[in-house]
């Protein structure tokens, strides 16, 4: 395990690849990844938009993995139309705290209900910032264990 306790091989990956393209600054950007370098975690993977004023959260990207599981995608649309209010609140208030620690964020689903079934999974949610400062957007990788 890293020293988030990341389990999942496939986000430990995704965490090393995010502190190598910071360097020496406290925030990678997401010009510093390229698609093609992303392409194990691809499926799985959601970039969202940090809007401000008030805060809120737009996927330019819904996983494509996580809309086949979930039978919905968010793709273009805010975290604010999340079905289920209950956990739309829960992935507000941790893209929140990422964007204000601006430091990485592991979460794990242990279950975590659909409408079809059970699932245990892990998420890794990563800052990023154009100016290596200022969180603008955000990566979140996801694996089901």
């Amino acid at each position: 395990m890293s020293e988030l306790g990341i389990e999942s091989p496939k986000l430990r990956r995704l965490y090393g690849d995010w502190q190598q393209r910071r360097g020496g600054r406290s925030l990678p950007a997401r010009a510093d990844f390229d698609v093609l370098d992303l392409e194990y975690v691809m499926g799985d993977l959601n970039l969202l938009d940090v809007l401000r004023d008030p805060l809120r959260f737009r996927f330019r990207v819904h996983a494509t993995n996580a809309t086949l599981r979930l039978g919905y995608d968010l793709t273009g649309k805010m975290v604010d139309e999340y079905p289920g209010p209950a956990y739309r609140a829960l992935v507000q208030e941790h893209y929140s705290a990422v964007v204000a620690s601006r430091a990485p964020h592991r979460v794990l689903y242990d279950p975590f209900e659909t409408a079809a079934r059970v699932l245990r999974w892990e998420g890794l949610i990563l800052p990023l910032g154009a100016d290596g400062e200022t969180v603008d957007m955000l990566m979140a990788g996801l694996d089901l264990l």
